[in-house]
């Protein structure tokens, strides 16, 4: 990053380089006032040497000097002034797009409150935003124009630019090098996005127009992209401990804490008529299993049979761990053979898992089952149900499914 610029903007009347109250300022005042008296008593002088006597080649010379003295002051004035504007400009703008970042608390909200002031101010045609996916090895791209009625486009972008290091501006000139192919740009500048150590992506300016960028531009591009990379590393930091407070570190499903805040939301939002189902795992004599192969043979049949969760639920089923070697599914809007039919893949599924390398021959699951359509009544009363199934499968001699 080069310049950053300041957070508050400067006020001040035109011809007055700095802000009221600068020591800086008190003295650029009084220089000011000073020859501005300085020209005045010179136009005085002149006049009254044109008029109190015959005019001279001097006289006519020194008038000549004092109306292009005066010419230079207010050209001075206006452009000092014209300059000021500009800073106000610059500052305010960098002020709103401090305040969007600062209300901030995900990528996609971060990179609003970017394109939301900076392609105005700018003088861009199109700002391009391009940050890391977390989920997937790839860049995402979104590209915002200034024209009224272009709508928005987002174009997936691979991560080499990325991967190759080099010096981060060096990655935003090749990330800009990319963006242009890709959507022939023209006149591009950027600046990187750093989070976590890292280079994450840039953002990028393009503009029809081939005159060089402003030094303004520069320094608010500057700001914005330093800015903006604390805001994503703050997300990510806020993302990543969101994640680890509600995922179970061993199997990687969601934890009991998760779950448990999930069905609350969903009861909140259940209508008439929605079902509801409720699948409770337990490994078959699993302390068997840890006293007889140890705890870290434990843990990777605890991670295999997680797996084995996931491959056998639908889709948007939510399994988690609940506790110990006990697991939970919930099935959303399932009918009772429905979710008697995810129970019974989960308990194949977990009895063809080869478990060879860890020398145990094979495990089994008991799988109870309870399914509702009625919204008044509790989920957590439904998981009581589904567990006192679970009770009798196991009864029943285990490696089983059995609904209530």
């Amino acid at each position: 990053m080069t310049d950053r610029l300041p957070h508050h903007p400067h006020h001040s009347r035109p011809g007055d380089p700095t802000e009221p109250g600068d020591p800086a300022d008190l003295r650029a005042r009084r220089s000011w006032q000073l020859l501005r008296g300085a020209f005045a008593l010179l136009g005085v002088i002149a006049v009254l040497r044109l008029v109190g006597q015959p005019a001279g080649p001097m006289d006519w010379a020194l008038a000549a000097l004092v109306v292009i003295a005066g010419g230079a002051a207010a050209f001075h004035a206006r452009a000092v002034a014209a300059i000021e504007a500009r800073r106000e400009s610059e500052n305010a703008s960098f002020a709103r797009i401090l305040s969007g970042l600062s209300r901030s608390v995900s990528a996609d909200a971060i990179v609003d409150a970017i394109v939301e002031d900076l392609g105005k101010v700018s003088g861009s045609d199109h700002v391009v935003i391009v940050r890391r996916r977390r989920d997937a090895p790839v860049l995402d791209a979104r590209l915002v124009s200034s024209r009224p009625g272009v709508a928005d486009s987002v174009t997936a972008l691979p991560l080499t630019d990325l991967e190759d290091p080099a010096a981060p501006a060096v990655i935003a000139d090749r990330i800009s090098r990319r963006v242009s192919a890709v959507h022939g740009l023209a006149n591009v500048l950027a600046a990187p996005l750093v989070a976590e150590g890292s280079v994450i992506g840039a953002i990028v300016l393009s503009r029809r127009t081939g005159e060089a960028w402003p030094a303004s531009t520069l320094r608010l591009l500057d700001g914005a992209a330093a800015e903006a990379s604390a805001a994503f590393s703050r997300a990510y930091s806020h993302r990543d401990a969101e994640a680890q407070a509600s995922t179970d570190a061993l199997t990687g499903l969601p934890n009991r804490r998760y779950f448990e805040e999930l069905v609350r939301l969903l009861a909140r939002r259940r209508r008439a008529g929605d079902a509801v189902g409720i699948l409770m795992v337990d490994i078959d004599r699993f302390k068997v299993l840890n006293d007889t192969y140890g705890h870290g043979t434990g843990d990777e049949v605890l991670r295999a049979v997680a797996g084995a969760i996931v491959s056998a639920v639908r889709e948007d089923d939510v399994p988690a761990r609940f506790g110990g070697e006990e697991f939970v599914v919930l099935l959303r809007n399932p009918g009772t053979q429905v979710a008697f039919e995810v129970g019974e893949r989960i308990r194949a599924a977990v009895a063809g898992l080869d478990l060879g390398s860890l020398g145990v021959p094979g495990v089994s699951v008991s799988v109870g089952v309870a399914v509702s359509t009625e919204p008044d009544e509790p989920i957590d009363a439904l998981i009581e149900v589904a567990d006192k199934a679970l009770y009798r499968a196991k009864r029943a001699g285990r490696d089983r499914v059995v609904a209530a």
